[in-house]
Formats: structure tokens, C-alpha cells, sequence
């Protein structure tokens, strides 16, 4: 058969995008490996943004510029539907896998044009129809719902869901178009330096974005409420829509100045050593389709403290870690037991981790299922197992 010819639409490639700017080139550098062909088309935000990182394996990126009102991510383009259509049509593309929703620039224009030249398009919402996510600025997305987002969700032939939880929200929904049940992948870490230099006090490690939705409000009090001894948590990621400001102002009103430091944004490089520091991650996660981080973390033998509101029950049924609610009493008892735990005991957890995700979640068997799902869409193979229809 011939090689699958696939673009890629994504709002931004920016750092400052969160997990889909790293897990959508990742997908497309694995496919191209498994023999795919590719391709992406961005948007780009222009000055006063950090540069896409380089895609891997040489996978060609379009980007279409765009604005916004100022201090806002600039998210409208109108060129952009018509870039994403020539080189739909330059490159023969045989099916459109879009990533996000709401964006009329990005999202609306992909369903537009696959429609116009009649393409098979997936959809991957990447968490944006949890219960959260739906809430956080309701107003605006009930109307975009009522306008094109439900029409072109139900017009598409296949959502894509990393987790069996994101898959149950579009049925909820009252999405019934086949989803496909497919994880995203983590990328083993690169060598490192030898063993890290002991740290004075052990380190509780959270890396993502500062966001309301990532929970960091109340760790910081269930950190308070526990107080342990010989612990530090270092919080890494970029800044977004200043919400850094918000936590560090209450670490200084519970006087927790000398546990918690901020280190701000880290690069792909940098963010490895933090993991190998780490005695236990952290992802206090109100809403997750995946949680990359969480992988990325077990992959380097570190326990993970991660809530309900992430797709990772894996941490209990593999015990490698704590799955546990996101209130404020919830995170106390995980954080109570994992700073108790003996590093021993923490160590072999961090062991099972690795071993989970290598088995579970390696990028090339992500693209051989991904790959097995566009060529069903294109009428040249069975139905995947992955893919489930209502």
C-alpha cells in the first residue's frame, strides 16, 4: 500500500502552547518513522513569543501568521484556511487530523476544508470537552457550540481520545461518530550525567504550565496542611496570564517561602535533569486529557502524585504512584504518604513506572495504532480494536 499522506492542524507549535505542541510533532515524527508522510500546519504568534522548537525527523511545518489583541494570544488568521488547503492540495494529503476546538482560524477552517475537498478529517479534541475545561469561559464556548463546533465535531469521521475517560465525555455529549482509544506517547529520556548531586532536602517536582486548571492553589495549601520535614517543591513552567503571581502571593501567606521555588520555564533539555532530581512528581491537575508530564516523569523512575482529574489509574494498578482527588484534603493524605515513603520504597515504584511506560505508551506502537486507524478511514484495512463505535 502506499504511504499515508497526513497534515496536522494545530493552533501553535510555541512553547508556551502547552502538551499538544509537544505530543502532536511527536505523533508526526513517529508516523513518519513508521513510514508515513506528515505534515503540519501552525499558526505563528510572532514577536514576544518563544520559537517552535525544530519538529523532529524533519517533518515540514507551514506556518501561517496571525494577531490578536494585545497581552492575548493572537489566535486569529485569515489566511490561514486557504494555506491549509494548498498544501492539502500540493501534497495530495489523504486525510486532515485537526487538534483543539474552538478556534475559528484553526479548527472551523480545517472542517471547511476538509469538507470542500471532500477529506476524511479526525478530530483530537486533547481535553477541551472535559467538565473543566467546558466551564473555563463557558459564555463563549456556548455560543461557538451552537454556531459550527458541534456541526463540525458531528461532521468529522473519527475523535480521537488519549484516555477511555476522554472518550466516556464525548458520549456524554452526545457525540456518537467512532473514537478512536489512542494514548499519547513519551519519548525515552536522552543519557544522562551520572547520578545527580544529593540535594539537601528531597524535591517534589510539578513542571507545567502555571494555569488555574493544573491545580497548584491547592497544593500549596495541602502542603501547608502537611508542612513536611526535609521537603522542598520546585514548580517549572511558563507563566500564563499571571497566574504565577496568584500562587506565589499565597506560598508567602502561609510563609512557605523557604519550601517552595519557582525556576519558571525550562527547555526539552534542561527538563530531564529536573525529573532525575525528583523524588516524586506532581501533577494536581484539575482537568487532563493525558498528562504528558506524567509519563515523562515515570519514564525517569520517578514516583508521581497525580489527581483524579488525569487520566492515570495506572499509578494505583501499577503501583507506581498515588491517584487521588484534587481537594485540598485529598492531596495532603498523597502528599502525607509519599514523603513518608522510604526512598527505597520509592525507588522500586519509580521502577514499575518505567517498566509501565515503556510497555505501554512507546511511540512507535502509538503509530502502528494510529496508522492502523487512518487506513480504515480510507477503506483499506478492518476496523482497529482501538477504535469504539457507540
Amino acid at each position: 500500500m502506499d504511504d499515508i499522506r497526513v497534515l496536522f492542524t494545530i493552533a501553535g507549535l510555541h512553547p508556551e502552547s502547552g502538551g499538544p505542541s509537544q505530543s502532536v510533532p511527536a505523533l508526526a515524527a513517529a508516523l513518519a518513522k513508521a513510514g508515513a508522510l506528515p505534515e503540519l500546519v501552525s499558526l505563528h504568534y510572532g514577536n514576544g513569543w518563544q520559537e517552535p522548537k525544530p519538529l523532529p525527523g524533519g517533518v515540514r511545518t507551514t506556518f501561517v501568521p496571525c494577531s490578536g489583541m494585545w497581552g492575548q494570544r493572537p489566535l486569529w488568521s485569515p489566511q490561514f484556511e486557504a494555506a491549509l488547503a494548498g498544501r492539502c492540495r500540493e501534497t495530495n494529503t489523504q486525510i486532515l487530523h485537526d487538534t483543539g476546538l474552538w478556534l475559528l482560524a484553526t479548527n472551523h477552517a480545517a472542517a471547511k476544508v476538509a469538507a470542500s475537498l471532500k477529506l476524511p478529517r479526525m478530530v483530537s479534541p486533547r481535553g477541551m470537552l472535559s467538565g473543566w475545561a467546558l466551564n473555563h469561559k463557558s459564555w463563549k464556548k456556548k455560543i461557538a457550540w451552537s454556531l459550527y463546533q458541534r456541526r463540525d465535531l458531528e461532521t468529522a469521521q473519527v475523535l480521537h481520545a488519549t484516555s477511555m475517560a476522554e472518550a466516556q465525555e464525548f458520549r456524554a455529549l452526545g457525540l456518537k461518530l467512532p473514537v478512536a482509544m489512542i494514548p499519547n506517547g513519551v519519548e525515552l529520556p536522552p543519557p544522562g550525567n551520572g547520578p545527580a548531586p544529593e540535594p539537601p532536602r528531597r524535591t517534589m517536582l510539578f513542571l507545567s504550565r502555571l494555569h488555574p486548571k493544573k491545580g497548584l492553589m491547592e497544593l500549596v495549601r495541602a502542603w501547608a496542611a502537611v508542612k513536611p520535614s526535609g521537603w522542598r517543591a520546585v514548580i517549572a513552567g511558563g507563566d500564563e496570564g499571571g497566574h504565577r503571581m496568584d500562587v506565589e502571593n499565597l506560598v508567602r501567606s502561609l510563609r512557605l517561602e523557604n519550601d517552595f521555588e519557582f525556576v519558571g520555564a525550562v527547555s526539552d533539555i534542561t527538563k530531564w535533569d529536573y525529573y532525575r532530581q525528583a523524588d516524586v512528581f506532581v501533577l494536581p491537575s484539575h482537568s487532563e486529557n493525558f498528562g504528558i508530564v506524567v509519563a515523562e516523569a515515570l519514564v525517569c523512575g520517578v514516583p508521581v502524585i497525580a489527581t483524579r482529574g488525569t487520566p492515570w489509574e495506572d499509578l494505583t494498578t501499577y503501583r507506581c504512584g498515588w491517584w487521588c482527588g484534587g481537594d485540598v484534603e485529598s492531596l495532603a493524605t498523597a502528599l502525607r504518604e509519599a514523603t513518608a515513603a522510604t526512598d527505597e520504597s520509592r525507588r522500586e515504584m519509580g521502577l514499575r513506572g518505567r517498566s509501565l511506560v515503556e510497555d505501554k505508551y512507546a511511540w512507535p506502537g502509538i503509530a502502528r495504532r494510529m496508522t492502523e486507524v487512518y487506513r480504515w478511514m480510507l477503506g483499506q484495512g478492518p476496523k482497529p480494536e482501538c477504535v469504539i463505535e457507540s
